[in-house]
């Protein structure tokens, strides 16, 4: 949101002090609200009162004038804040927070006032700003010649990745996966992105030669090969920028951000963005997040378990030995109990955001008490695990450092209930400073020095009515009355005469009395000091935290595999290396919980069965059984057991679903468009190793249209691509495709009709269905009787027809070379148009790159 407020300050002296400052502070914030702090609120003016006050709905008034106009003024409560900062941050907007750091007292004109922080979705540790359970990630691309490159930064986290990708659809499908709530690309980019909170940066901060030297100097190595990211070229462009810009944010550098993890996709099993969606990992279709594969089996215990449950959930491992580590890992918490393991989680705080804190400054106090309190806990965690004979289980904890000394210090530094922040004291605890001890005690022991002064001045003067007190104006005073004022001292001198009586002051009177009134704000100012000091004393212990923070998560996400495994009945799965995925007894980890009784169903995929068309009536369970054996693979590479008997699976690199029916207005894409997009997809990455789900293909267009299509594209992935393939179908006509292609199967879901009832079996069988049930379903749903009967009629005419579709092998090689053939005229023709001399040599070679490309796509 850009503001006009630079316009002002054309006039700077038509405008009083306060708002003279407040524009040049703008000034150099064009792209955020301005949050202006005067005393108890934060005001917003121009332009961003306007913006302000649309979005939060608050009210929008006016101050003073601008050349004679009102200035627009919104503003909320201090306190209240971090309410507007979140519903501002969730709707895309960034926030400049500019406090008070004059001292009113002595300031000469307005307070100075600065800006301290910069709020954006994507560069947020404030705990009331975040949410618990998921990761707001800052991502930036740069887009080079023939590569993509990325980075995405958990602020919070301390967390910092690079990848790069062959394609443009790797790099969506990847960004679908990390889903950053703000995205950063060069200003010149012309690469067309759709994203709730894109940032244009100039070019420079994707510079990549620049950007490497930068990332050696702030993560202190001499190169980045340190970290394996020596062969990235695009995504350091893009890792540099991510830092540079949340740095901005911060005011100062990241010390917590040690590390550049690379990541490599060939390490996890793919899921584009319609396989996420179909299988419902974490999100339903309608958006919400019930009845979700993560609403199952999450039985985590703290919210840095359900962060990495999610995590893995969208990240299976390709690994196979990393798989097996956790899977030892689940099976030695089945056989020993998880009861006190489960006990120490649910009191470990999110240590890893509290770290974050600690290394950006922003930590408050009960921040700490919670660090102290959960380390303790840690301690309990892995006590219980010390006497483990596993072998990965011993490499988790061993992540889990002593912070012994770090415990003292916090037990000794702050008291156990601390208020929400320093501002008003009362966190350090006694005894830790004797400075501030005495000062706290000149300042709270002020009646009893005052009882002991009347006592003793009573008795060295003898003075009945001699009384010492203190009012907010005058201070201090021992008042004596008329009638004896004559016998005081000559020590006493006279400060105020009243009808009745006489106050004076004393030496040492007048020096407690300073001592007194200058002692609460000498505390408070002494333990913000001390409070800022114990920060940094603390910092260098974030690493070690955040190493243990990592290590309690994956125990919380794995004790939660194996109790999820306990009460639903999972089977531990075992990995072969031949091709193969072999289910006993499968069940959908989701569906089981809502259908009652849910039939199990074996799926047996293998070399001989690569390919089967799954036919069956609607509702007769073929998608159920599809999303089951997408789901069960995708729990078994994440380390967790399976909703079955017994399941044996071979390597797998991607998964891809193609289920269910859904148009995309919004980019002028129909249904059927969106089929066939997703389709393409599928063809252009899916490989040998891959599962492809493809549910109901070519139903989007007229009956001979759409057989075709699904024809094509099954007989495409069973020849050229033969990776293992679920297709479900309503043409009949495509259970001849199992007669004329070895290694593909016919297999179906059983219904019968009884008295005019249809009775689904939900039982897979082998061979076709023998018819698809569709006015019956139709006739269950509650179509009036008359368009039943009409249907059937016309279902007889159709049978009797002679228009009978008679489906054969594509002739493949007479049509490829055809095609080639007509290619490669379409280049001839192009080369013999071309006006050569007119020609850059650039362009040139853009040409000779875009030919090759072609006679590629001819292989």
């Amino acid at each position: 949101m850009k503001s006009n407020s630079h316009s002002i300050l054309d006039d700077l002296k038509s405008h009083t002090p306060m708002m003279r400052q407040y524009l040049s502070i703008k000034a150099a914030h064009p792209d955020q609200l301005l949050f202006y702090r005067m005393g108890d609120f934060y005001e917003l003016f121009f332009n961003d009162a306007i913006h302000a006050a649309d979005l939060l709905d608050i009210t929008l008034t006016k101050r003073g004038q601008s050349a004679g106009e009102p200035i627009p003024m919104a503003g909320v409560p201090y306190h209240a804040v971090d309410n507007y900062l979140s519903r501002l941050l969730k709707l895309g907007e960034s926030v400049a927070i500019c406090e008070q750091i004059g001292d009113p007292a002595t300031s000469k004109g307005p307070v100075e006032r600065k800006v301290v922080r910069i709020l954006t979705p994507g560069t947020v540790s404030d705990e009331s700003l975040l949410a618990n359970e998921s990761i707001q990630l800052l991502g930036a691309i740069h887009i080079g010649k023939k590569t993509f490159g990325m980075s995405w930064l958990d602020l919070a986290g301390g967390q910092f990745w690079v990848g790069e990708y062959a394609s443009s659809d790797e790099l969506l499908s990847e960004l679908n996966r990390l889903q950053p709530v703000e995205l950063l690309i060069s200003e010149k980019s012309k690469f067309d992105i759709q994203h709730s909170c894109l940032r244009q940066l100039p070019d420079y901060y994707f510079a990549i030669d620049e950007n490497r030297q930068s990332l050696c100097k702030k993560l202190d190595v001499e190169s980045l090969a340190t970290f394996g990211c020596d062969s990235f070229n695009e995504a350091i462009g893009a890792a540099g920028a991510v830092l540079q810009y949340a740095e901005e944010t911060q005011r100062g550098t990241l010390p917590h951000i040690k590390q550049l993890i690379p990541f490599y996709n060939q390490n996890c099993i793919r899921l584009d963005a319609a396989t996420r969606k179909n299988l419902e990992i974490t999100q339903n279709l309608q958006g919400g997040d019930s009845h979700t594969l993560f609403s199952v089996i999450d039985k985590t215990c703290n919210v840095m378990g359900k962060r990495l449950l999610k995590q893995w959930l969208h990240q299976p491992l390709a690994e196979k030995h990393q798989v097996i580590e956790r899977q030892e890992v689940v099976d030695a918490f089945l056989n020993n109990g998880t009861a006190d393991i489960r006990l120490s989680l649910k009191s470990i705080s999110d240590i890893e955001r509290i770290a974050t804190r600690i290394a950006l400054g922003s930590a408050r106090p009960r921040d700490l008490v919670r660090l102290k309190d959960s380390l303790n806990f840690v301690d309990q965690l892995k006590s219980s695990l010390d006497d483990s004979k596993n072998d990965s289980i011993n490499r988790i904890t061993s992540e889990i450092q002593d912070q012994s000394q770090l415990k003292q210090l916090l037990s000794r530094a702050v008291v156990d209930n601390p208020p929400v922040t320093v501002r008003d004291g009362g966190v350090i605890a006694t005894g830790f400073n004797k400075e501030l001890d005495h000062l706290r005690e000149l300042a709270s022991n002020a009646d009893n020095f005052l009882i002991a002064l009347e006592e003793r001045e009573k008795a060295e003067t003898g003075i009945s009515t001699l009384k010492v007190g203190f009012n907010k104006v005058h201070g201090f005073y021992i008042e004596i009355s008329r009638a004896q004022s004559g016998q005081a001292p000559d020590r006493f001198v006279r400060r105020q005469t009243l009808k009745n009586v006489e106050r004076f002051i004393t030496p040492e009177l007048k020096e407690y009395e300073e001592k007194v009134l200058t002692a609460k704000s000498k505390s408070l100012s002494l333990e913000k000091q001390i409070y800022t000091d114990l920060i940094e004393s603390i910092q260098p212990d974030v690493k070690q935290i955040h190493s243990t923070a990592k290590a309690v998560a994956q125990i919380d996400v794995l004790q939660s595999f194996a109790e999820t495994a306990s009460a639903h009945n999972y089977c531990r799965p075992k990995f072969v290396d031949e091709k193969i995925i072999s289910i006993t007894e499968g069940r959908h980890p989701v569906v089981e919980h809502t259908v009652e009784p849910f039939i199990a169903n074996d799926t047996n995929i293998n070399k001989d069965q690569r390919t089967q068309i799954v036919t069956g009536p609607n509702m007769g369970g073929k998608s159920t059984y599809m999303r089951q054996t997408a789901l069960i693979v995708l729990l078994a590479n994440v380390g967790s057991f399976v909703p079955a008997q017994a399941a044996t699976l071979g390597p797998i690199d991607r998964i891809f679903t193609r289920i269910g029916a859904s148009d995309d207005l919004a980019s002028g894409r129909s249904t059927f468009m969106v089929e066939m997009t997703e389709t393409a997809y599928i063809l252009k990455n899916a490989t040998p190793n891959s599962l492809v789900l493809l549910d109901e293909i070519g139903r989007g267009t007229s009956t001979f249209d759409g057989l075709s299509l699904a024809w094509a594209i099954a007989e495409h992935i069973h020849q050229s691509i033969q990776a293992f393939t679920l297709f479900a179908t309503h043409y009949f006509e495509m259970t001849e495709f199992a007669e004329q292609f070895e290694d593909a199967t016919n297999c179906h879901f059983g219904a019968q009709e009884y008295q005019e009832q249809l009775i689904l079996d939900h039982t897979i069988h082998t061979g076709p269905a023998s018819q698809s049930f569709g006015i019956q379903v139709g006739k269950l749903a509650g179509l009036p009787t008359s368009v039943i009967e009409a249907a059937r009629h016309q279902l007889k005419q159709l049978e009797s027809s002679s228009s009978v579709h008679n489906m054969h092998k594509t002739p493949v090689e007479e049509l490829k070379t055809s095609l080639v053939s007509a290619h490669k005229e379409q280049i001839f023709e192009s080369i013999k148009a071309i006006d050569v001399d007119a020609l850059s040599p650039k362009e040139s070679l853009e040409l000779v790159y875009q030919w090759q490309e072609q006679l590629r796509t001819m292989e």
